[in-house]
């Protein structure tokens, strides 16, 4: 057992090692615990701020013995603006429309998901997830989940979406998708800005984008998004030059890892 914060008391357990899926060579295991009762949202909370991610019931953050490299980061929303580039896309999104659903999956958002996967992660650990399976990724939550959603009529309707997560101090991106045929309108991207514009609207000070992993070219695109905050050592760190950062120093075992000691 391990005792943190706000008087939340959980059991965790390690999964097996595995190949890294982003960086080479390596090898990858979690620190995982169930998400359940009536505690459950705000244990989710507690150990957001501690570096961890949810996956449907389950809260979990890489624990991996020689390497640290995949950091929890966030953007202080109230401080952030965007780049030239980045009020390009929204600009040339500006059509787009924003729709926010309870977290019931459909056959749309299935279509778009799996077009998605085949263009992009067709390798991926997801890759061969059926509509049932679809489904309790979305609905299978224990906490304050929505469903953003993003038409663009012009388009043919349903072009992204996102399975967000609302917590205390913030939004949390848990898994997005595009309709990749469209991805000169960098979608990714504007859903990341949307988020923000969310989160200032209802008065959150965060949002989460999950882990960035300095050294893998799959997440460079999150270093885009600053200034932000990573998590490691058992605190949260502003950087506005994530460029500037030692890579290798990063990519060491955290002085300080969450265990269930």
């Amino acid at each position: 057992m391990t005792h943190l914060n706000q008087n939340i008391t959980a059991q965790f357990f390690l999964t097996a090692n595995q190949p890294c899926p982003y960086l080479p060579g390596r090898q990858e295991r979690k620190l995982f615990t169930t998400l359940r009762g009536a505690d459950a949202r705000r244990m989710n909370d507690t150990l957001s701020l501690r570096g961890f991610r949810r996956s449907q019931s389950v809260a979990y953050r890489p624990a991996c013995s020689e390497c640290g490299a995949c950091l929890s980061v966030r953007i202080p929303v109230a401080s952030f603006e965007p780049s030239r580039s980045q009020r390009r896309v929204l600009k040339a999104n500006r059509a787009v429309e924003r729709r926010t659903c309870a977290p019931w999956a459909t056959e749309e958002q299935y279509e778009l998901f799996r077009a998605y996967l085949g263009s992009r992660h067709a390798d991926g650990g997801m890759a061969e997830m059926d509509i049932c399976e679809f489904a309790a990724m979305i609905e299978e939550t224990t906490v304050r989940t929505r469903v953003i959603e993003y038409h663009d009529a012009d388009a043919g309707g349903l072009i992204a979406a996102c399975l967000t997560d609302v917590m205390a101090d913030g939004l949390s991106m848990v898994y997005s998708f595009f309709r990749p045929d469209l991805a000169s309108r960098s979608l990714g991207v504007h859903m990341i800005l949307d988020h923000v514009a969310i989160a200032r609207q209802a008065g959150l000070p965060y949002l989460y984008l999950g882990y960035w992993v300095p050294g893998s070219r799959k997440m460079d695109y999150k270093a885009k998004f600053t200034p932000f905050e990573y998590f490691r050592g058992g605190a949260w760190r502003l950087t506005n030059a994530p460029d500037r950062l030692p890579v290798e120093e990063l990519q060491k075992p955290d002085p300080t890892p969450v265990s269930p000691d």
